[in-house]
């Protein structure tokens, strides 16, 4: 792979700790990227074959360079599957597997996919405005933004990228239209920043002012936050007793989603109202908390900067 396009996988350690890993154990890693994880969960395994109930990996990706980086993963516990997680339930269905011992998900995007131009994900890097994680299908930046309204256009923004000028870059995409399209990434970052220079807005410290509506076009075109809904709830559907689910996010929208869904998971059932019951009648919560919310060390950080807003929550499965 060329230099250029490496990924340092962020929060590693931590993560495949956090699954207490075992030899004979079934794991999913939701989000494989360069495969720093799985190569991980693998060793935690053991040898292949060392174990008289031979484990399992099951990794997914819809990048499909991705999915090609898992081909140097030579082992026969490895499964490699092109799909999103949000398909999680049917993909271990159709496998005949019940519960899992424990799922990863690393979200956001990797490196190689912020480094290479061709992609489109970066304002750093001129580009095609392309966006999608599965470039086989879907809708680009590019299309969405020549197409929808200046209101469809504000809302993606706002919500998604919690942008406080939303209105006005909205305004300013379809203006520039009359132009003719944006087609690259140079062209989308420059009118961004030219809508807040305009508006006067103090840049945030160490951060591109088209960072948010970059992140907002994103996660619409690839539908992530829909992805992730669905996909927790299948992930801890999916968990056997003593399984676990560790998630690490990158920013607010996915930490928020991620917290919600594990603390609702980790309160007990409301007891039936007008029926009288013992203390060990009393539901119980299926799930606990693991630990707290970790962030990544200084050294960590400070070899990889794109590790600074990662956060990673775990949750364990204690009753059926």
């Amino acid at each position: 792979m060329n230099e250029t396009f490496t990924h340092r996988t962020v929060l590693l350690v931590e993560a495949v700790d956090a699954l207490a890993v075992k030899p004979s154990g079934i794991y999913v890693d939701c989000t494989f990227g360069r495969g720093g994880h799985s190569r991980l969960i693998l060793e935690r395994m053991g040898p292949a074959g060392a174990s008289p109930t031979q484990g399992r990996l099951i990794a997914f990706d819809k990048d499909a360079e991705a999915v090609a980086a898992a081909g140097a993963i030579v082992d026969p516990r490895f499964e490699m599957v092109h799909a999103g997680f949000a398909g999680l339930a049917g993909v271990l269905a159709t496998k005949g597997i019940r519960a899992v011992d424990g799922v990863l998900m690393d979200l956001g995007i990797s490196s190689p996919q912020i480094d290479d131009p061709a992609r489109g994900f970066s304002f750093r890097h001129d580009g095609p405005l392309d966006m999608r994680m599965d470039t086989t299908r879907g809708m680009t930046v590019a299309e969405f933004l020549e197409t929808a309204t200046a209101d469809q256009i504000r809302e993606v923004i706002k919500n998604y990228g919690e942008e406080r000028y939303a209105i006005q870059i909205a305004q300013a995409i379809v203006a520039r239209r009359a132009n003719g399209p944006l087609s690259t990434t140079g062209e989308l970052a420059a009118l961004v920043a030219d809508v807040l220079r305009q508006r006067r807005a103090k840049p945030e410290p160490g951060q591109d002012p088209a960072t948010r509506t970059f992140q907002a076009l994103r996660i619409h075109v690839n539908q992530e936050l829909e992805e992730l809904q669905t996909g927790l709830e299948a992930a801890m559907d999916c968990l056997a007793l003593g399984g676990r689910l560790a998630v690490i996010s990158f920013h607010s929208l996915e930490d928020r989603m991620v917290k919600q869904a594990m603390r609702a998971r980790a309160q007990p059932a409301e007891p039936p109202k007008g029926v009288p019951l013992r203390a060990s009648e009393l539901p119980v919560a299926a799930y606990r908390l693991v630990g707290k919310a970790q962030r990544p060390g200084y050294a960590e950080v400070s070899a990889n900067p794109r590790a600074r807003s990662a956060m990673l929550r775990v949750i364990e499965r204690i009753a059926a």
